[in-house]
Parts: C-alpha cells; structure tokens; sequence
C-alpha cells in the first residue's frame, strides 16, 4: 500500500509541477470507477455520481499549481469526493425546500385571483396606453427601470421639475383608470 501511496503522489508531482496530462489520466483511470461507487454511497442517482466525481477531478487539474496536498492522495481523493457529495446534497435540500415553498404559495392563489391579476394586468397595459407618450416613458422609466428622476431628466434632456410632474400626472390617471383594483392593489403590495 505504502509503494502504490508513493507512486500515486510522484504522478501527482508531475501533475502539479509540469502539468503532465498523461499522468493526470492515469490517476484518473486508476482511482475514478471506485470513486464512482464510493459516491454512491451518498447520492443513489449514478449520473449525478459520476458527474460530482468528475467535478473533483476538474477542481484538482485545475488548481493544481496551488494544491497542497498533506495526507495521502488516495485520502485525499476520497474526503474530496465525501465533501463533494455532502455540498451536493445539501444544495440539493435547499432547492427541494425552495421548490415546495413555491408550489405553497401557487396552490394558495385562487383562480378568481388569478384571474383579476390577469385582467389587472390587462388594464394597466390600457390605463398606460392613454397617457401622453412623453408621461408614459417618464412613468415606464421610473417605476419599470427604477431610474431616478434626474436620471430620467438627463435621458429625456428635460429638467428634473418637469419629470415629477409628468410622474404625479401619470399617477393622477392611473389613479382614476385603476380604482376598481386599488383595493386589490393594497393586497399585494
């Protein structure tokens, strides 16, 4: 065992000091399949297995300039691929959990919901249609794109007075287009 550890970390040298690709494959040969089932161990899917064991070696090849490596290269490989498994899995969990937090919240939304956020939609794409174009991409700009209103000025080549009053302009018409849905507005923001 001592004489395949000492072979392992002299072909490991070459990778790391002469960037020796020949002795990178035949580490990765040697060591990959059982790596591979070691995984598995972890993660039950073999093609995600498989791809996280690649993935150390890519991170290995790739700073191997910088790798310091203390304990045997066998060690190495396999707390490498443990560490790998556990960061996969717990990315894993987070996103299942972000996942059923967003079917709750779906399942929540009713159709008459649905439905009203849709036709509200509909009605605001309407209310903006019936202001001034030069309101509209002032209005569009600051609450769309979050430009500031100097920014907006600078942009339009007009003073800053002039785009808060086209902004309290077009707040005053959305106001009347949309009063049937202020109070459904209220809800959701």
């Amino acid at each position: 065992m001592k004489e395949k550890d000492t072979i392992y970390e002299n072909l490991f040298r070459k990778v790391a000091f002469r960037d020796d690709e020949q002795a990178f494959r035949e580490l990765f040969l040697e060591f990959y399949p059982a790596l591979c089932v070691f995984a598995m161990r972890y993660i039950t899917q073999e093609e995600t297995a498989r791809d996280v064991v690649q993935d150390v070696f890519f991170k290995i090849w790739k700073n191997r300039k910088s790798m310091d490596i203390t304990v045997s290269f066998r060690n190495f490989l396999i707390t490498s691929v443990r560490n790998h498994c556990t960061d996969y899995l717990r990315k894993q969990e987070v996103e299942n959990r972000y996942q059923e937090e967003n079917m709750l919240s779906v399942i929540h939304t009713s159709p008459e919901e649905v439905y009203t956020l849709k036709e509200l939609e509909t009605t605001i794409g309407e209310a903006l249609a019936k202001l001034p174009p030069n309101v509209r991409e002032a209005f569009e700009m600051s609450r769309f794109k979050g430009m500031t209103y100097l920014a907006i000025a600078d942009k339009m080549e007009v003073s800053p007075k002039t785009i808060e009053s086209y902004i309290s302009r077009a707040l005053k018409i959305l106001r009347i287009e949309l009063r049937d849905y202020l109070t459904f507005l209220l809800l959701f923001i």
